[in-house]
């Protein structure tokens, strides 16, 4: 099964605890040490669309863009229960087309791990720098080489809970730099009866220095590299690193 298909179902459920309005925050934070404070933006890669949702209780005219049209039905559900205004598109990052220019785009949660190599990411990072307007930027967050080889690799996790449980192994490939994740989740159905599906999913371990290089290569500047959710250089250890960088 392709990733975050079914996984749509229960994935809300299962990222209960992540922040995301303080994950608004910090990159409207991010955005303003270039200058920026967008009226418009592209969450690209949004999912279920929360991070989407967040920034436009903030005031900010919000495109949510995704591949995955059961992450993008679940976001527009969500976004219409809070009483807010977001246009979600069904599009590759990798090919994405705004109808006018944005302010900023964002992606975050591990959107650029998912581009497995240095083409995709260039495609991406020329797209975004063709939906941004001059002056405008980009901001995007990664799991962290250190992360993806040390933290997941070869590691296995698992939860139960009353309503659906995950099982989740994880084998890192150092000659291609990926770790390829398989998901197994249980969902209940009807009183006892659970309902199996699994998804396999595969990041690569980007560099800091790839990722700046290919931006400088894509026209960006003044590119920027911080810790998880810190205006501080990453340390050797972290687990996430973002990136903000202008659009000349």
């Amino acid at each position: 099964m392709s990733a975050y298909s079914a996984f749509a179902e229960v994935y809300d459920q299962l990222m209960d605890d992540f922040d995301y309005p303080a994950w608004a925050d910090y990159y409207l934070a991010l955005l303003a040490r270039l200058g920026v404070h967008p009226t418009s933006l592209c969450d690209c890669a949004c999912g279920t669309g929360s991070l989407s949702v967040e920034f436009a209780k903030r005031g900010v005219r919000v495109t949510g863009a995704d591949l995955s049209g059961e992450m993008l039905a679940v976001a527009a559900d969500k976004a219409r229960a809070a009483g807010q205004r977001v246009m979600f598109v069904r599009e590759d990052m990798c090919a994405l087309r705004l109808p006018k220019p944005v302010d900023a785009l964002v992606c975050g949660c591990d959107g650029v791990n998912y581009l497995l190599g240095e083409s995709r990411v260039k495609a991406f990072f020329s797209a975004a720098h063709a939906a941004i307007r001059p002056g405008g930027a980009l901001a995007f967050d990664v799991s962290s080489p250190y992360k993806l080889e040390t933290v997941l690799g070869g590691n296995f996790f698992g939860e139960e809970r009353d309503d659906v449980a995950y099982l989740w192994s994880n084998r890192f490939d150092r000659e291609r730099r990926t770790v390829r994740m398989d998901l197994t989740f249980f969902r209940r159905a009807e009183g006892e009866l659970f309902r199996r599906f699994r998804e396999t999913h595969v990041q690569r371990a980007h560099t800091a220095q790839e990722l700046t290089d290919w931006l400088a290569a894509c026209g960006f500047s003044e590119i920027q590299v911080f810790g998880d959710r810190t205006f501080a250089p990453p340390g050797e250890r972290e687990l996430r690193l973002h990136f903000a960088a202008r659009r000349e």
